[in-house]
């Protein structure tokens, strides 16, 4: 076995003195079968080397990779907390007006929530993303909106929807722009679970107009009030 590391090992020097250059500089360089450097060992290699263009280079391209990894967990600890409230909504209607005639209406949206909260739960480990630490507080706040307007009548319930779909049509829209311009090919399986997951939220909005979400008593002051909570909600969790 030793001979067999000292015979890959001298045999990897020889390739690399056909690039670099003879000299004491470069004698410390312990080479070894299978190794690998992290982005800062490049970067001290580099300058070791003299080869600035490369450091540079590295410098960006960390620059770049890390502020990408920002957006990307951003993007996926608030969109996981979104579906989480949106999920715990339609559990307080459905509390509430299950056994109505609406109930098949708000167990269908329901159904299609749990599936968009399943999917945000395998992206958070998928892409090492730290959920927001409101997360006990986005279930209890959803429970309560959901189960409040719910007990307001069967068109409060429908306002609600209206409002929370609404803003979070217009949040994954933006969404979507930042990740084409990050690079559309680079992110496609997110790009793509997002678009299927904002069709699916424009249909929940669409399918409380059709059922008197505007009849709700104060529907605009009602969906302005949520509106402006599910953007603050939006808001804290691309944050905490």
């Amino acid at each position: 076995m030793g001979g067999g590391y000292g015979t890959e090992q001298a045999q990897m020097r020889h390739n690399l003195a056909t690039v670099l250059p003879a000299g004491p500089a470069y004698a410390h360089i312990n080479l070894r079968p299978r190794f690998s450097f992290s982005h800062s060992s490049l970067l001290s290699l580099c300058s070791t080397m003299n080869w600035p263009a490369l450091g540079q280079g590295l410098r960006q391209y960390g620059t770049r990779a890390a502020r990408n990894k920002r957006v990307i967990d951003r993007i996926i600890r608030v969109d996981h907390a979104g579906e989480l409230g949106a999920d715990r909504i339609y559990a307080g209607q459905m509390a509430v007006l299950g056994k109505t005639s609406v109930g098949p209406v708000i167990q269908h949206m329901w159904d299609q929530e749990k599936e968009h909260k399943a999917k945000f739960e395998e992206l958070i480990p998928q892409y090492r993303v730290r959920p927001t630490v409101l997360v006990p507080l986005w279930n209890v706040a959803g429970y309560v909106l959901g189960a409040g307007t719910a007990m307001l009548g069967r068109e409060a319930a429908m306002a609600c929807t209206v409002a929370v779909e609404s803003v979070i049509t217009d949040h994954y829209n933006s969404q979507l722009r930042e990740l084409v311009n990050l690079g559309e090919e680079e992110h496609k399986e997110l790009i793509e679970t997002i678009k299927k997951f904002r069709d699916d939220e424009m249909d929940h909005h669409d399918t409380g107009l059709a059922h008197d979400a505007e009849m709700a008593p104060a529907y605009t002051a009602l969906t302005n009030v949520i509106k402006a909570g599910c953007k603050a909600a939006v808001w804290v969790s691309e944050r905490i």
